[in-house]
């Protein structure tokens, strides 16, 4: 009985060693919401979606400026692809004012960044206070303002909140309910459950993302308020009283070629419309598939994306209608080109093909800010 007893102590004690060496594991903070700014690079729809589905992460809080000069240029992009994931979308401001008068000047330059990068109205654009200016300032002088710039942040019709340190809450300005950054996880959860959400952490990674990134637990729908997110719509061509699905016809076969759509057709993420949908092709355009695969209604083709990932385009009715045309020449397609319409930029078509804005500039000869024409021919790949 003395060494059943005492065995028994020893295991008590050892899981209660473990919980307290891993509290990362043990009643683990919800990962609600991830911040992405310059620092992680341009954002694509497979980064976001992989953070919704594999993570549980359901918002996104973007940069969009820094005091009056300063406009991140990742926010549009990223904004973008997170709206096409089907994530909330929030963004920050990083404050740099002492006064009342520099507080409403970044406000004015926030909000016009927000707007041009596409934030939607009704959405939150805090304003990110830890900087030494702040520092520097006194308790009165800060919540001043802050309260300053909230004013006319909600006056444009966005809301807004205050980001800051948990040790900065009280002691360098007030703050009643607002986006509060402490860690280690162990020593603050629980700490923070009366504000809008919690920061717990400033080095997640993410499988296929870049950089180290900020990920935050919500307490309430402050960050998800006024927006129903979802994956871009169709434009799938569908027929006018589709086929239901048949097991029996649902099969696939390796087959190599080159597809050139003759409507506008979906680039989705697996082999059905219930797919999200994460760009398209139009017609003159092509794409070199190496596998098909047949769904019930729809005949589909596999390609492996720039991003590295498997996409999937509808070839056609399954029995019906095609979408285009097909050849199995794809050995002489060594490269992808792409042919520049009216209202094109070097970010949409490397937004369209998964790359780097930069990469595709670069593979040209140009730089982002370079003129591009109808009718210009430019290397993809």
């Amino acid at each position: 009985m003395k060494f059943k007893t005492k065995l028994i102590t020893l295991v008590v004690a050892f899981l209660a060693a473990i919980s307290f060496a891993l509290p990362s594991q043990v009643n683990a903070a919800n990962t609600d919401m991830v911040d992405t700014s310059n620092h992680n690079g341009l954002m694509t729809y497979d980064n976001y979606y992989d953070m919704l589905v594999h993570y549980g992460v359901k918002a996104v809080v973007q940069k969009v400026s820094e005091g009056t000069t300063y406009v991140d240029p990742t926010a549009k992009y990223n904004l973008a692809s997170a709206k096409q994931a089907g994530l909330y979308l929030n963004g920050y401001h990083y404050a740099r004012y002492t006064t009342v008068e520099g507080a409403r000047a970044e406000a004015r330059f926030a909000v016009a960044a927000a707007q041009s990068a596409g934030l939607p109205i009704g959405a939150v654009l805090a304003t990110d206070v830890e900087a030494s200016e702040q520092a520097n300032n006194s308790y009165a002088a800060n919540t001043a303002n802050n309260k300053a710039f909230m004013e006319v942040v909600q006056a444009a019709g966005y809301r807004s909140t205050i980001y800051t340190m948990g040790s900065w809450v009280g002691t360098k300005m007030s703050v009643d309910k607002g986006w509060i950054a402490d860690y280690p996880y162990n020593t603050s959860r629980d700490r923070y459950t009366s504000h809008h959400a919690w920061q717990f952490r400033s080095d997640q990674q993410f499988a296929g993302s870049y950089g180290n990134f900020d990920v935050s637990q919500l307490y309430d729908d402050f960050f998800t308020a006024n927006q129903t997110p979802s994956p871009s719509a169709s434009v799938t061509p569908a027929p006018s009283q589709p086929a239901k699905s048949n097991a029996a016809s649902d099969t696939d076969y390796a087959q190599t070629g080159v597809f050139k759509p003759s409507a506008t057709v979906n680039i989705r993420t697996g082999a059905g419309t219930g797919y999200a949908s994460v760009g398209s092709y139009a017609p003159g355009e092509s794409v070199i598939y190496d596998h098909v695969y047949i769904r019930g209604t729809y005949v589909w083709a596999r390609y492996l994306s720039y991003s590295g990932r498997y996409h999937y385009v509808a070839l056609g009715v399954n029995g019906g209608e095609s979408y285009g045309s097909r050849s199995s020449n794809a050995q002489t397609y060594s490269h992808t080109y792409y042919t520049v319409r009216s209202g094109d930029s070097f970010w949409s078509i490397a937004y369209k093909y998964g790359i780097s804005m930069h990469t595709l500039a670069a593979n040209n000869g140009k730089s982002i800010y370079s003129l591009i024409y109808p009718g210009e021919s430019l290397y993809i790949r």
